[in-house]
């Protein structure tokens, strides 16, 4: 079921949230809170989506050129109350019929559910108009339904306008409608500011609403209609969107050892057969195949990461890619453009940036690989590094199928290690190392018999003298 248009209310200042970003534009779970509920606006498939702005208006109105070009945004220069936004709003929303429906969503409010809104629409269809409600405590400052012995909406009452009687009811208005056009604006031009906040409240057609058709309620659990006004609420809601997606991916077949603890965006995608461990963090776009491990403390962004790979614990993964059957870490750092192709294994405390490790290659600890190309089935000792950068430039480092570098080499780049050749622990790789050869550039060593002994000797006798 769609709407005609959906109006979306994202003037409000959110000065609570003590923030130089503006409410709306607050991250829960890798998505501005606005790009939520616009998203839910656009399944309702409506002819049109509009959105009334007023604090920092030119950013807001930058995002949703960027994100939603479709989307209509007006001004309201003028704080005047929820009435008054509605009614800006409405006045830039062209061809718009007397029974064209508009549903009105607070932009503060990320996790309404399309389900509900479709539910709403029902309603509405009934009646004049429809609103959502939900259930609340007698001390949270919502403004109060009060309802008819129908069952319908009789009016709204603010929380600062009622009395102690009012404030013990249970059930609190969500601040998201229903509406018949040609009903919202004739009870629009009847608003008049005569509450505590000298503002034209929107609340006040529901009212209006009930001497004509009524209207209906549909009731949503506090947790789906929550407004984001404090970092409390932020906190809140963002714990619920997190919920949400984990359950998501548990019902696809993703093992979660412990959900409560598992952080997943919004976009990540996890194949079936997969298990991620407590405290890892999947983030922006990344995407993780079937039957692979992520294991505690991973963080990975915008990745790739195959099928049945293992990514051991507390390692760091961001813009990379990770084929299928691979290792990572533990403790390993995969930076920008990097590539693991099938079989490759990156041990512990490895970094690469900007480097490919070819098919069945592997670094398995301590090295630094960057701006390199690892050939197949290449080995990389402990305590490998390239020397990629000479202070103004970076130089590329090629070590080809089957090479052996053993530990604690320097690889000077810009420079070749050719197949199958091998590079003595200890060397320092300034020029290209032929095919099948071997690089070595050690200092001879020299040992010298009895020296630790006579040594030893001569520090205690000055010792003794010392004293």
């Amino acid at each position: 079921m769609s709407a005609a248009a959906v109006l979306v209310l994202a003037a409000g200042k959110g000065t609570r949230m003590k923030s130089k970003t503006i409410k709306v534009l607050h991250d829960v779970c890798g998505q501005p809170i606005l790009s939520w509920v616009m998203n839910t606006a656009y399944a309702l498939t409506p002819d049109a989506v509009g959105v009334v702005v007023g604090h920092e208006s030119e950013t807001v109105a930058a995002y949703l050129e960027k994100e939603f070009p479709k989307a209509q945004h007006m001004l309201q220069e003028e704080q005047n109350g929820t009435g008054h936004a509605v009614s800006v709003g409405l006045a830039g929303l062209e061809g718009l019929s007397d029974d064209s429906i508009v549903v009105i969503l607070s932009g503060d409010a990320p996790l309404i559910r399309s389900e509900t809104l479709k539910t709403l629409l029902e309603k509405c269809r009934k009646h004049s108009m429809a609103m959502v409600a939900m259930p609340i405590s007698t001390q949270q400052h919502y403004g109060r339904v009060i309802r008819d012995t129908a069952g319908l909406a009789e009016k709204i009452i603010e929380y600062k306008d009622a009395d102690a009687s009012v404030r013990n009811l249970s059930e609190g208005n969500a601040g998201i409608y229903a509406c018949y056009a040609g009903f919202l604006k004739k009870a629009l031009s009847t608003l008049k500011p005569t509450n505590v906040q000298g503002e034209l409240y929107l609340t006040d057609i529901v009212a209006i609403a009930h001497t004509a058709n009524g209207c209906g309620v549909v009731s949503a659990p506090i947790e789906e209609v929550t407004g984001v006004n404090t970092r409390m609420d932020l906190a809140a809601v963002t714990s619920e969107a997190q919920r949400r997606i984990n359950e998501k991916h548990m019902q696809n077949g993703v093992t979660l050892i412990n959900p409560h603890s598992t952080y997943i965006e919004c976009n990540v995608e996890v194949g079936e057969d997969s298990t991620i461990y407590p405290n890892v963090h999947l983030r922006g776009d990344t995407s993780v195949g079937c039957g692979t491990t992520i294991d505690t403390g991973v963080v990975i962004q915008n990745s790739k990461i195959g099928n049945d790979s293992w990514i051991k614990a507390h390692s760091v993964i961001s813009e990379a890619s990770v084929a299928n059957g691979c290792q990572v870490g533990p403790m390993a750092h995969l930076r920008p453009l990097s590539v693991m192709e099938d079989g490759s294994k990156v041990g512990n405390f490895v970094e690469i940036k900007k480097t490919t490790i070819k098919e069945g290659a592997k670094a398995n600890h301590l090295a630094y690989l960057g701006d390199a190309l690892i050939g197949k089935r290449a080995n990389i000792g402990a305590g490998t590094i390239t020397c990629n950068y000479d202070g103004f430039r970076k130089h590329k480092t090629v070590v080809e199928e089957g090479a052996f570098i053993g530990s604690d080499t320097q690889l000077v780049a810009p420079v070749t290690v050719g197949r199958d050749a091998y590079v003595g622990s200890g060397t320092t790789v300034v020029k290209n190392v032929p095919r099948g050869a071997l690089a070595i550039s050690r200092v001879r060593q020299v040992n010298k018999d009895g020296w630790a002994d006579r040594f030893r000797s001569a520090q205690e006798k000055r010792g003794k003298s010392d004293k």
